[in-house]
């Protein structure tokens, strides 16, 4: 950040009296701009026994595969993101369901927050951010081209406890940047 977004003169990087971390502080006004993580929000969609992926259109991982998800958008709950994504994505209406996982994405200072999801009925297609989009039994899941280790991990734990009849919260960690 290099300017203030409340007067337009520059920032500078400092830690603020009665903080701890270095922030951007106007120069000017005094404002100071926290940089917080952002929600990346998501669902596992499943009509008959298979779960909806997208192949991405768009970066990162272009080509890659995941499960429908995106960045949440002011005045919107969870859910409604979750449910949002997934048509934008997919062009698949669905029911959003239980919490599945909750994934600290530290590196990219971002939380992913992924639901359970049943589809409304099996109408789906492409949206502008995907290439390809399709119904997967969990054999034929292309995991060696899953775009994000979150997304593996979300996958894994929806199928152990799907294949255990429960439905559990997952949380967990993930530090390391994407495979190449």
């Amino acid at each position: 950040m290099k300017f203030c977004s409340n007067c337009g003169a520059a920032v500078i990087s400092k830690i603020p009296d009665g903080d701890h971390l270095p922030r951007f502080v106007c120069e000017r006004c005094g404002v100071i701009h926290y940089k917080n993580p952002l929600l990346v929000l998501g669902c596992v969609p499943e009509w008959q026994g298979k779960i909806l992926l997208c192949r991405r259109a768009i970066e990162p991982r272009l080509g890659f595969w995941t499960v429908p998800a995106g960045f949440m958008e002011i005045g919107e709950t969870m859910q409604q993101a979750a449910r949002r994504e997934c048509f934008e994505e997919a062009e698949a209406e669905v029911e959003i369901g239980s919490l599945l996982a909750v994934v600290n994405v530290t590196h990219a200072g971002q939380v992913h927050v992924m639901f359970r999801a049943r589809m409304l009925h099996p109408g789906f297609a492409a949206g502008p951010e995907s290439l390809q989009v399709g119904l997967y039994e969990e054999d034929a899941i292309p995991w060696q081209d899953l775009a994000f280790p979150s997304g593996e991990f979300t996958l894994r734990r929806y199928f152990a406890d799907r294949a255990a009849g429960r439905e559990d919260h997952h949380f967990t960690e993930l530090d390391r940047p994407l495979r190449r």
